[in-house]
């Protein structure tokens, strides 16, 4: 895929070869939850809209199937207690030692240049706390 592909990512010097960390990355497409866990060198969790897991038919069925098999992680968007779920299995990630893809925008803005990353919120109050945080883009 990388060869047909050929996306860009900066930043994988950054990713520890052992032990919890989150990556940041901008999210240009909504490809971005394919090609990414494909170019790191460790099994990476991104947070996904939930969408991805909910759409009807045959299509959606499939769809919810691929991302769950890429160890993508339900996020429902809306806030508070629905994403709850979302937030405590992304917890679990970290606390087994292994990596957690954020998109800290939220959604694809596509073309746009990298965005610093924001640490506020939950993501930002592991960052405050010694987990090593990676931006890439």
């Amino acid at each position: 895929m990388n060869l047909l592909l050929r996306p860009q990512v900066h930043g994988l010097e950054h990713v520890p070869s052992t032990g919890p960390a989150i990556l940041a990355s901008n999210h240009l497409s909504f490809l971005d939850p394919v090609l990414l866990p494909v170019a790191v060198p460790r099994p990476v969790s991104f947070l996904a809209k939930a969408e991805y897991f909910t759409a009807p038919g045959p299509l959606g069925r499939a769809m919810a199937a691929f991302f769950r098999a890429i160890h993508q992680i339900p996020l429902d968007r809306s806030g508070g207690q629905r994403s709850a779920g979302a937030l405590e299995a992304a917890r679990a990630v970290l606390a087994e030692g292994q990596l957690l893809g954020i998109y800290p925008e939220g959604h694809a803005i596509p073309g746009r240049a990298a965005a610093p990353a924001q640490a506020r919120g939950w993501p930002g109050s592991h960052w405050r706390r010694g987990c090593p945080s990676c931006r890439w883009r």
